[in-house]
Order: C-alpha cells, then sequence, then structure tokens
C-alpha cells in the first residue's frame, strides 16, 4: 500500500509498539520497539522513523527505519508495552516480566527491575503470554493462569490472583482503572475488579458454541464497554460488556489465527488486525453519507474508530459497532500490506503512522494511513 516502508530485520518479530508522544503537543511518532521471538538470540530494539535533522526526501519519506539501540532478551518477547515515554515492559517465554528502560541521551537499553520465573508452574516455567500498563502499575497473565500485580517502582509483586483460569490466558487489557478483562484458550473474556479480593471474576462472557481460543482484545477508547476480539478461527468478535454473555457481531476477518486486534486510539471508526495468514486489515465503519459504492459487497467488513469524534458523530459508530451481524454492509475492508505468506504477528497505531512486525524477519511502516 502507498506509504509504507519496508526494513528486514534478521529476525523473526513477535511485537512492535509506537512510544507514546505526547498529546498537548503535536508530536509525530518517531520512535517504536519491537521485540523478537523464536531466533537463536532475541532482542528488544529501538527504532526510530525520524530523519534526524536531514531534510527530508522530497516524496516526504523518510527511508528506512533506523536502529538505534538493541539490548538481548532472555526468552521469546510474548507481551510488549510502553510503561512511560522510557520504560518498556515485556512479558517472556520464560515466565519472566522485565521492566527495561530506554536511555534516550546515550541511545542505551538497561534492564531497570525484573521478575524471574513470575508465571511458573511447581516444576517448571510458564510462559508470560500478556502485559498491560498504567504506570506505576503492570498487569501480566500467563499460560499458568494466573494475573500477577506489579508497581514498576516496587520490588515485590502487589497481588497474584492465582487461580484466575483454569486455561491458558492468552490476553488482559484495562477497562478502567480498577478494572480489567482477560481472553482464555476456551473462548471466554473475564471481566476482574480489582478493587475485590477474592479470586473469581465479576463476570464471564464467552463464545457459544465450540470453544474456540481467543488470542487476543482490544479496548475502544471511549466507550470502554465495546471491546473486540480475535482468535484461533480469524473471526473478529465484537463484544459490549454490559449486555449479554455473548458477541454483538461475528465478523469473518482471516483464514487463520488472528494474533491482535486494536481500535483507532483517536478515531475508533477504525480498527486493525493482523494474522497468522499474513494479512494485516484496515476495518473502517461507512458514515451515512458514505458513497453508495463503498456499502454492502461481501468483503466489506471494515470497522473504524472515532474516539475524539464530536458528541453527537459517536453515535453512528457505536450503532456500527454493536449493530449485530446487519452492520456487515457498512463495515469495509482494506489490505495493509502487499500480499505475503508467512504471520503478521503484532500491529501499533498512532496517528497516521502504522507499525508491524513479520515471521518474515520484516518490519513495516506506514505513514499514511487513512484514519
Amino acid at each position: 500500500m502507498d506509504g509504507t516502508v519496508a526494513k528486514y530485520v534478521s529476525q523473526k518479530i513477535s511485537k512492535t509498539r509506537w512510544r507514546p508522544v505526547s498529546h498537548s503537543t503535536l508530536q509525530q511518532p518517531e520512535t517504536f520497539a519491537t521485540g523478537s521471538w523464536d531466533n537463536e538470540v532475541n532482542k528488544i530494539s529501538i527504532w526510530s522513523i525520524g530523519n534526524n535533522g536531514e531534510p527530508a526526501m522530497e516524496d516526504g519519506y523518510e527511508g528506512d527505519p533506523q536502529l538505534l539501540c538493541e539490548l538481548q532478551h532472555r526468552g521469546d518477547v510474548l507481551d510488549l508495552q510502553f510503561l512511560d515515554q522510557e520504560r518498556i515492559v515485556t512479558g517472556s517465554s520464560t515466565g519472566a516480566v522485565t521492566v527495561f528502560r530506554h536511555h534516550q541521551n546515550t541511545q542505551t537499553i538497561s534492564v531497570s527491575r525484573s521478575w524471574a520465573r513470575a508465571h511458573h508452574y511447581p516444576s517448571d516455567n510458564a510462559p508470560c503470554t500478556g502485559v498491560v500498563c498504567s504506570s506505576p502499575e503492570i498487569v501480566t497473565v500467563g499460560e499458568d493462569g494466573r494475573i500477577i500485580l506489579f508497581r514498576a517502582d516496587h520490588e515485590t509483586v502487589t497481588r497474584v490472583i492465582d487461580n484466575a483460569d483454569s486455561s491458558t490466558i492468552h490476553a488482559v487489557t484495562y477497562l478502567k482503572m480498577s478494572e480489567i478483562l482477560t481472553v482464555n484458550s476456551i473462548g471466554q473474556l473475564k471481566l476482574w475488579d480489582l478493587r475485590q479480593q477474592g479470586n473469581s471474576p465479576s463476570q464471564i462472557l464467552s463464545l457459544s458454541g465450540d470453544r474456540v481460543p481467543l488470542h487476543c482484545v482490544g479496548r475502544h477508547p471511549n466507550q470502554q464497554h465495546i471491546v473486540a476480539t480475535g482468535g484461533q478461527d480469524g473471526m473478529l468478535c465484537v463484544w459490549d460488556v454490559r449486555q449479554g454473555n455473548t458477541p454483538f457481531s461475528l465478523m469473518e476477518a482471516h483464514s487463520a489465527e488472528m494474533w491482535e486486534v486494536h481500535f483507532h486510539p483517536t478515531n475508533p471508526d477504525h480498527l486493525f488486525t493482523c494474522s497468522e495468514d499474513g494479512s494485516l486489515l484496515h476495518w473502517e465503519t461507512s458514515s451515512p453519507d458514505t458513497p453508495s459504492f463503498l456499502q454492502g459487497g461481501r468483503n466489506n467488513s471494515m470497522m473504524s474508530r472515532s474516539a475524539m469524534a464530536p458528541a453527537g458523530g459517536n453515535q453512528s459508530i457505536i450503532s456500527a459497532w454493536l449493530n449485530g451481524d446487519s452492520s456487515k454492509g457498512r463495515l469495509e475492508t482494506t489490505h495493509m500490506l502487499p500480499s505475503q505468506t508467512l504471520s503478521v504477528n503484532s500491529l501499533d497505531v498512532l496517528g497516521q503512522f502504522l507499525v508491524c512486525g513479520t515471521d518474515g524477519e520484516a518490519i513495516f511502516v506506514n505513514r499514511q494511513v487513512p484514519v
């Protein structure tokens, strides 16, 4: 797609995340982090898409992402999140949870804090499968069915919910400051109120019928009760956690596992998914005045994100996301990558900037996402 630059990096990329930018300034994202997996030596790396003060080329592209610094990472990077502008949290296949610090003045990375074997079985490590941060709080989930709460500035673990799940928890997100939502390998979403001391979820939602493993969850940035999930069957599900225990919408998205789903953080009429099938899809909800050629049609299954829409303007988006299967005609999808066969493992989107990482040992950056 126009505006996409590919960078080949000689390692399978498991996670890509933009460094947060200040909302008070109209700053463009220019730095992102990657984690790798299934390599002899895994790494976390920091990249820049800025032009380092040199004038941009005439067509407006600054060329390839440039590696700023990297550090060896023990085990596969199974999740990676920015805690703040300088610190990054990873979950490892070894069960460890690690906080790294990016020193921007020297362009180096160091380990700030690490909890080895945070996730574990009685006699073995259990992979840490998901991380979510709200500085200084960190929440992780794992194959061991545990939910663990940390504070980045404390050595000791804040809290462990030991038997949160009898199956693998694959991903976690915040709904509110004191509420998280997890998805597991038997097709369930579980809501947890962290103010409660018990080990039981406050609500369980699930796919009816087959217990298809869910791999990822993304929360609508404005309407926190709306979440999207993806799983082993490649289906995109949209849920309203306030109503009912089954998804509002089910849409065919990918032909293999969906690894990540993200609403655009400031324009949630747009949503992005990536998959084992080698594709990255941009979903967009059509507004009522969308030309008729964009409506209906078998392949129109896009979504959009509009977080900063005016108060009245949000209704069409919400109804489009929560209109059940009938909304398919008002969704359009666009393939964001040239056709390729290897898995797209991770994506992140900020402003008009999208980054993704693949098993084809490539990072793709698009600076012109139409949102």
